[in-house]
């Protein structure tokens, strides 16, 4: 059962991303986390909401909505586009791909900041990104 949840839908601009970041890690702050894993929640959040407009949209303009909900001490961010979508998952979440001119290692720090990152795409439908985040002082105490 969710302990709590809430929707911010945001126009799928650059300067929409710090409004995500700040939200997202307010939300997070209902958990234990540490300073430092709420800054990595803030950048697996930007690298996701940016890919959402980067890639998802490219030039064109859209809505990307960011769920977010606790469940016990699990922290879920959900960030959805209904962009042009992802056409090979796998090889979009490799170390240095990219389809702008960017570093190309977005996918790559949520991956590496989160507990678990779930990506779900279609081909001119749009990509939904799922991340969960628990706190490190209760997967301890889970021992």
């Amino acid at each position: 059962m969710s302990k709590n949840r809430a929707k911010l839908e945001i126009k799928g601009i650059s300067d929409n991303i710090g409004l995500a970041r700040v939200t997202v890690a307010s939300f997070a702050a209902q958990l234990d986390f540490t300073l430092s894993e709420i800054e990595e929640i803030k950048v697996a959040t930007s690298e996701a909401v940016s890919n959402a407009i980067i890639h998802g949209y490219g030039e064109g303009e859209g809505s990307i909505q960011i769920t977010l909900e606790l469940q016990g001490e699990e922290l879920i961010i959900i960030v959805e586009d209904y962009g042009v979508g992802i056409e090979d998952i796998e090889q979009a979440c490799e170390p240095d791909y990219t389809t702008a001119d960017r570093m190309g290692l977005g996918l790559v720090f949520i991956d590496s900041f989160m507990d678990q990152v779930d990506i779900e795409s279609q081909l001119e439908q749009g990509t939904k990104i799922k991340m969960v985040k628990s706190p490190e002082k209760s997967k301890k105490k889970a021992k």
